[in-house]
């Protein structure tokens, strides 16, 4: 059965297949109580384990309660209540876990853990978080955006803040949905220029600027994401924040960056967001903010994800 490992893995077809089924069950849970199975219960009998070796508040809720509306269950294990805390490969915990569940969700800091996991896992493996990737993420964008706008392909999307791991994924989502990608980097965190690349090779529309208002120009939806996230926390975490913090002031996107845009263009944000710093309020609850039917459709992009893994 199919991982969903990164966008980049999958094509147009797959992933259309998948905004699809997630847009269709969406709309036929008009109505239903949060706690009511999808009348079809594709999962029915189906176990997800869950590993969570970060925090996680979206993630953790969305996939739950996609498993539950889609007939399944789940099961919730942190780092250190796994072997995986005391020792035991990667691989070794994917071959056990292969034997008693039916898929395997990781949100975890090293992408190589993932692809470990991957290789030797019998069952299919959905990447909820990496340092290196966020496709769930990026499909629930991707989801929302069209509700909103219409088909992206052909619209402009502007990244402004950190090239981190959001930025990969918007990166890859651009080369396979067929939108221009314009992002605004401080140099010192500019996004991985290998995944760049390879965009580019699959046709992708790829810009890359240190001028966040250049980058919003025109745009359809402007983007961003938290300045200092767990993966840059350090023993030094308050001077790198605070460095990181002057890297990033210029990137905020206020409201001259949203005036640059689209006279209706979108605001995006993964969440959680910090007010003031890579956004203002002004912006995140504005009308043109979005956020909370992105947080919401991470629930319906990760129902189309599940069951297009597992059947």
């Amino acid at each position: 059965m199919p991982d969903f490992s990164d966008i980049a893995a999958l094509d147009e077809v797959a992933l259309r297949r998948i905004l699809d089924d997630s847009r269709a069950r969406k709309k036929q849970r008009a109505g239903l109580p949060r706690g009511a199975c999808d009348a079809d219960r594709p999962l029915e009998g189906r176990i997800l384990a869950m590993i969570f070796e970060k925090p996680s508040t979206r993630t953790r809720v969305s996939f739950d309660v996609a498993m539950r509306q889609l007939g399944g269950q789940t099961i919730e294990m942190s780092g250190e209540e796994t072997q995986l805390g005391r020792g035991e490969t990667v691989a070794d915990t994917a071959r056990v876990l292969s034997g008693y569940v039916d898929a395997i969700m990781i949100r975890t800091s090293k992408h190589s853990v993932l692809e470990e996991l991957a290789e030797a896992a019998s069952v299919p493996v959905v990447n909820g978080l990496t340092d290196r990737s966020h496709p769930c993420q990026v499909m629930s964008d991707i989801l929302t955006f069209e509700e909103h706008r219409g088909p992206i392909r052909g619209a402009k999307v502007a990244w402004v803040g950190d090239g981190n791991n959001m930025a990969t994924s918007w990166i890859e989502a651009a080369a396979r949905f067929g939108f221009a990608l314009e992002l605004a980097c401080p140099e010192e965190l500019a996004p991985d220029m290998a995944v760049v690349k390879w965009a580019k090779a699959q046709g992708a529309t790829i810009g890359i600027t240190q001028d966040a208002v250049a980058a919003a120009a025109d745009a359809a939806c402007v983007a961003t994401d938290v300045w200092v996230s767990m993966n840059d926390e350090s023993a030094d975490g308050k001077s790198a924040a605070t460095a990181r913090h002057n890297l990033l002031q210029p990137f905020q996107v206020d409201a001259r960056i949203m005036a640059a845009a689209q006279d209706d263009a979108l605001f995006m944000h993964c969440l959680p967001a910090h007010r003031g710093q890579e956004v203002t309020a002004e912006v995140i609850d504005g009308p043109q903010s979005v956020v909370w039917a992105e947080a919401e459709n991470r629930l319906h992009a990760q129902k189309g994800i599940l069951n297009w893994c597992m059947t």
